[in-house]
C-alpha cells in the first residue's frame, strides 16, 4: 500500500503539470492575440490613410462621400453623429443589425424593442453580458441620433432615420 505522502506527491505533480500546460497555452494565446491586434491596427491605419487620400481639397459632393468613408474607417469612431443623407453603411455590422431590427418593427407598425428582445431576435442567449453589450450599443446609437429611447430601455428609430427608404439593407 502506498503511503499518504506518496499519494499527495503524485497529485501535486499531476496538478503542477496541468498548471504548466495551461501556462504554455496561455502564453501561446497571448502571443497570437498580440499578432492579431497588430494586424487589426495596421488594417485600421490603412483604411484611414486611404480615406485621407480620397478626400480632395475642393469640397464637392464626392469629397463629402470620401470624408464619410474616411470617418467610418477611423478606429473609435464607429458611430458618427447622424445627419441627413448619412448611410447606415458607415456603421459596423452590429449597429446595422440593431437599426435593421428596429426598421423591421417600424415597417410592421410594432412598438419599440428592449435589449432583451433584441438579443432574442438576434438569436443570442438572453444573458446579462449579451443584453448589456446590446444596451451599450443602443445607448451609443441614441447619443449619436440614430435611435430614440421612447421610454427607459425601449428603443426605436427616430422619425428622420425611420423615413429613409431601403438604407438598412
Amino acid at each position: 500500500m502506498s503511503s499518504v505522502v506518496g499519494l499527495l506527491e503524485q497529485h501535486e505533480l499531476s496538478a503542477r503539470r496541468r498548471v504548466d500546460e495551461l501556462r504554455e497555452e496561455a502564453d501561446r494565446i497571448q502571443a497570437e492575440l498580440a499578432l492579431a491586434e497588430q494586424e487589426w491596427k495596421e488594417w485600421a491605419i490603412a483604411r484611414s490613410r486611404v480615406g485621407a487620400v480620397l478626400v480632395p481639397e475642393n469640397g464637392n459632393a464626392d469629397a463629402e462621400a470620401a470624408r464619410e468613408l474616411r470617418d467610418a474607417a477611423r478606429p473609435k469612431s464607429q458611430v458618427p453623429v447622424w445627419r441627413e443623407g448619412l448611410a447606415w453603411s458607415v456603421l459596423s455590422v452590429d449597429y446595422q443589425r440593431i437599426l435593421q431590427a428596429l426598421a423591421d418593427r417600424h415597417r410592421l407598425h410594432q412598438g419599440p424593442l428592449t435589449c432583451q428582445e433584441m438579443a432574442s431576435v438576434f438569436g443570442m442567449d438572453v444573458v446579462p453580458a449579451k443584453v448589456e453589450a446590446l444596451r451599450s450599443k443602443a445607448k451609443r446609437l441614441v447619443a449619436r441620433g440614430w435611435l430614440a429611447e421612447s421610454a427607459p430601455g425601449r428603443f426605436t428609430l427616430p422619425q428622420p432615420v425611420a423615413s429613409r427608404p431601403g438604407d438598412g439593407s
